[in-house]
């Protein structure tokens, strides 16, 4: 083991290396220089180029007898520079004062599928996330069809998510490449993160990077977080709904000096109004409040090769669940009305630095840190679940290239210390988690129609063992406008069972574990392959541009951690005896249908499958299809005052979903096999009054489609056929909400 980590770091510093230009190419945008994404940069006369990123930045190599090079973007002047040398370039293009609308909108384009990552990689801009109340992460992959969005159970309110038609578990959760969502956070983490603090998210299907861990099986969602030095000097969002949800976001940036930015971001939320439509005599939604804080700073020292950020934060969260007349000050304890809290509180540090050697501009270095205190005490009637998760994570990682730009590689060590102090229902089942790894990623680039990513990485894990992770991506491009890619790759994970299935303390299932020689609650880890195959064919209908998408995913378990839930009053978790897989295809249609309108169609296709003790059977509660539709409209820009008006529509289908077995239940209590299928409408109008004003009214579910009966015996929350898990659509029904966003720079 100690010779394979030698050889990983030692390997880069036997490398050749080629001279190159990289630099980033910018906009103006509100008075300030901002990256701009998909700019074209290539020699004159050749083939050889490159396109930036989402962060504005690209690299071409150096090549003798080319000194002109391009640089170029639909809707802006194109500039040729002179190059005589390999240098770094900082350079801004300029907008053509001639723009109608309908190139500023393809330019803004909200989701994109990239055409020259190796990895299938959707991204989604900040434009994507308003075009809905998006009011935490959780809530903001309502328009985005490889995301799905479910709630746990029908009175905590908890969103989960799928990916591939995994839970949220399966799949690495990191803000700026920092793993965030994980352990302690799992369940509640995504909805702890205002949705006005993203600039942008990344989604990749299938095994990610190497570079960030061997946990992720599904994919990997990134969040990049808004930049003190590009974010407005001043931006408030106010949103309030007719559930009793109220919000306010507040941004503050200033500019230090020259090369130092700060930003404070401040969040609350509040929810006091009880809901009960449905008059089961639980709330439909938890009564809540909430108040989060960031404070980013961000240095850049361009001259000498040095960027960096640091967050501070802090963040209190509480939640009342149950019935609807349950009083905590009374009842707590009692079997008089049952009801619950969860409250959360969390601290946390991350930073990071990077830099590039000022004489050898391909090459360069970086250290992330994290650490974070995230303690959440609850109860859920007579049902306890405490847990404490002090955790540490640390990265150094090295970039460079082997012999010119084609062939790039990446390398590094990091390390994990995770502290978990958990205690259910008084039993204790703390543990300490630690890692070191090393790892090695080779990138190669034909420069015409071909790219690929190798990489591997080498864990000793206190609890995990020793154990090696592969993980390759490949794309190719067989004709213009059409990529194709394929990608396989190894995950391992310790599962945090109670966490990860938090919804079973609303119910009144026992808990059995039913393997006892693994290291964690008794049972082993989890481990996975991912293989994926995909198609994307950009083409032109009518003369509007359009693309699609095929996807074809499979995930194939070695060993997982089987949550049972098919005896109605057990919940049993044990190791996989047998095979346990999740297949995935879908197909996406994105079509400029005419001048500023755009419309998004995806059918998606899931056989989630699973041997449990009674039988091999269909993963409960996950729908074999889904049908998704979004239309998005705006006016002309008066480019005088800069109003516009935009109007989006979204509509999700789901078809019927398994329930789990509630065959031992009296007859009054039982679910059928299946769910019925669902559908679902949301909308919303936003009224742009100008580059700094603009108000938003929206509909979620506006047809008020519910479900019926999403408790089991509410009449008795204390008896053994309680259960508020069997959810498969919304709970609360239609909800409008008004909302407000100023900016100011």
């Amino acid at each position: 083991m100690r010779k394979l980590i030698v050889i990983l770091l030692l390997f880069p510093m036997a490398v050749l290396s080629q001279d190159k230009v990289e630099g980033i190419v910018l906009e103006i945008l509100n008075n300030k220089e901002v990256p701009l994404g998909g700019a074209n940069v290539f020699w004159l006369n050749s083939k050889v180029g490159d396109v930036t990123d989402f962060d504005g930045i690209f690299e071409v190599p150096f090549e003798e007898g080319h000194i002109k090079l391009v640089i170029s973007y639909v809707g802006y002047e194109s500039d040729t520079l002179t190059i005589t040398q390999p240098k770094k370039i900082r350079h801004v293009l300029k907008s053509k004062g001639s723009l109608d609308e309908v190139t500023v909108t393809t330019r803004k384009k909200a989701t994109s599928r990239s055409f020259l990552n190796t990895q299938n990689t959707i991204n989604v801009s900040s434009a994507e996330l308003l075009k809905a109340a998006c009011c935490n992460l959780s809530e903001s992959f309502e328009t985005n069809p490889s995301i799905d969005v479910n709630f746990a159970d029908a009175v905590t309110g908890v969103r989960q998510i799928r990916m591939l038609g995994l839970t949220s578990p399966y799949t690495l959760i990191t803000v700026e490449n920092i793993p965030a969502i994980r352990g302690a956070r799992q369940s509640h983490g995504l909805s702890f993160i205002p949705g006005t603090w993203v600039e942008s998210i990344q989604i990749t299907k299938g095994a990610g990077s190497v570079v960030n861990g061997f946990e992720s099986i599904a994919g990997q969602i990134n969040a990049e977080f808004v930049k003190p030095q590009t974010d407005h000097d001043l931006f408030v969002n106010a949103y309030g709904a007719i559930n009793g949800r109220t919000e306010l976001n507040t941004h503050l940036n200033t500019k230090v000096s020259d090369r130092w930015d700060t930003g404070i971001y401040v969040h609350g939320n509040y929810r006091g109004v009880e809901n009960d439509r449905n008059e089961d005599g639980f709330l439909d939604t938890p009564l809540a409040k909430q108040i989060n804080l960031l404070n980013r700073w961000q240095y850049t020292n361009a001259e000498k090769g040095f960027v960096s950020f640091m967050n501070l934060r802090y963040m209190k969260d509480d939640k009342q669940i149950g019935q609807t007349n349950f009083n905590p000050e009374t009842d707590r304890g009692t079997t008089n009305v049952w009801g619950g809290e969860v409250d959360t509180q969390h601290l946390g540090f991350t930073g990071k630095l990077g830099y590039v050697f000022p004489e050898i501009p391909y090459q360069s270095m970086g250290l992330q840190l994290s650490y974070s205190d995230h303690e959440q005490e609850s109860y859920f009637g007579l049902r306890n679940f405490n847990i404490r998760h002090q955790s540490f994570y640390a990265t150094a990682l090295l970039s460079s290239i082997i012999s010119d730009s084609r062939h790039k590689f990446k390398t590094g060590l990091n390390t994990t210390y995770e502290n978990y102090d958990e205690f259910v229902e008084g039993v204790d089942y703390s543990r300490v988690e630690n890692s070191v790894g090393a790892f090695f990623e080779y990138a190669y680039d034909d420069l015409e129609n071909f790219t690929m990513t190798a990489g591997l990485r080498a864990d000793v894990h206190n609890l995990l063992g020793t154990f090696i992770t592969p993980r390759i991506h490949a794309r190719y491009t067989p004709w213009d406008k059409a990529v194709i890619r394929a990608s396989v790759g190894r995950g391992k994970r310790s599962a945090n069972i109670f966490v990860e299935n938090q919804s079973l303390f609303s119910t009144n299932r026992t808990i059995s574990i039913l393997d006892t020689t693994g290291d964690i609650y008794g049972l082993d880890p989890e481990i996975a392959w991912n293989y994926g195959l995909s198609f994307l064919q950009g083409f032109n209908l009518f003369e509007r541009r359009a693309n699609i998408a095929f996807d074809l995913y499979r995930t194939a378990f070695q060993n997982q951690v089987v949550v049972d839930w098919e005896d109605a009053n057990r919940i049993r978790f044990y190791n996989l005896r047998g095979n346990s897989f999740a297949n995935s295809f879908q197909v996406e249609l994105d079509y400029n249908l005419a001048k500023h309108l755009d419309i998004r169609t995806a059918y998606k296709f899931y056989e989630v499958k699973t041997d449990y003790a009674s039988g091999t059977l269909e993963k409960p509660l996950t729908p074999s299809h889904r049908i998704f539709a979004n239309i998005a409209y705006e006016t002309h820009l008066n480019e005088q005052t800069g109003a516009r008006w935009k109007f989006d529509l979204t509509y999700n289908w789901l078809g019927k979903q398994r329930y789990a077995s509630t065959a031992s239940n009296p007859v009054y209590f039982r679910r059928g096999e299946y769910s019925p299928t669902i559908g679902t409408f949301n909308a919303q109008v936003t009224k742009v009054f100008s580059a700094a004003f603009e108000m938003y009214l929206g509909a979620e579910n506006f047809t008020d489609q519910t479900q019926d009966d999403p408790i089991i015996d509410p009449e008795n929350p204390f008896g053994s056929n309680f259960d508020t898990t069997f959810v498969y659509g919304p709970v609360f029904g239609s909800n409008y909400y008004l909302g407000l966003r100023y900016k100011l720079n």
